[in-house]
């Protein structure tokens, strides 16, 4: 009897197919959402991560080796974007600006974090360099990025109108992310969380599952 249930969940896992890429880019951002909102001293966020098929050009893929794909659901400080942010902060205290700019800050490299995590993975794997110069905002849409900077320029545009002030703000945003990614026991983290990703075979894995894994990753 306890064959057959080996058996059989080993032939579930291998019908579910997460691409490491796609594991890394959202176990980056996870974990970015978690530790850095952490380390920043900003409020906890409810996030999960979604399990779900994924379909190439319209038409469902093999059954023996169905591929699936991860994503980072809610996660976000700042959950609508005002028309611009000197408007809605206009009226604030000082106190008040510092801790919304903090959010807002904290949303873009969070989101910087998932693409750059993608990127560092397919740098280990292919023995290359990573590092900021190579892998810059521009080259993030190889990453699974295009989603990634779309969202980041609806939230630069609102930030900031003069577009060289955006431009200057933006690559301080995402050498933050940058240094994030890279530092080892973040990096630890994140390549944990990718791992778990794909070695769980549901369609969602929770904030609190989530939380616990990196908590036990920064303990070891």
């Amino acid at each position: 009897m306890k064959q057959h249930r080996t058996a059989s969940n080993s032939q579930r896992e291998s019908q579910i197919h997460i691409d490491k890429g796609s594991a890394y880019h959202q176990a980056g951002r996870a974990t970015a959402i978690y530790l850095g909102n952490k380390l920043k001293r900003l409020p906890a966020v409810h996030f999960q991560i979604i399990i779900t098929q994924q379909d190439e050009e319209g038409q469902h893929l093999s059954r023996l080796q169905d591929k699936y794909t991860a994503k980072v659901e809610g996660g976000r400080l700042i959950q609508s974007l005002p028309l611009s942010f000197s408007g809605l902060t206009q009226d604030f205290s000082w106190q008040q600006q510092e801790e919304f700019r903090s959010a807002f800050e904290a949303d873009v490299i969070n989101v910087l974090a998932g693409s750059l995590a993608e990127a560092k993975y397919i740098a280990l794997r292919d023995d290359e360099v990573f590092n900021a110069n190579l892998v810059n905002i521009a080259a993030l849409r190889f990453y699974g990025g295009n989603a990634d900077i779309e969202l980041i320029t609806d939230y630069m545009e609102c930030f900031m109108p003069d577009k060289a002030e955006r431009d200057r703000k933006l690559i301080e945003l995402f050498l933050a992310a940058f240094s994030f990614v890279n530092k080892h026991s973040n990096w630890y983290a994140i390549a944990a969380l990718a791992k778990y990703i794909r070695d769980q075979p549901k369609a969602v894995i929770g904030c609190e599952e989530v939380m616990a894994l990196l908590e036990s990753r920064l303990a070891a």
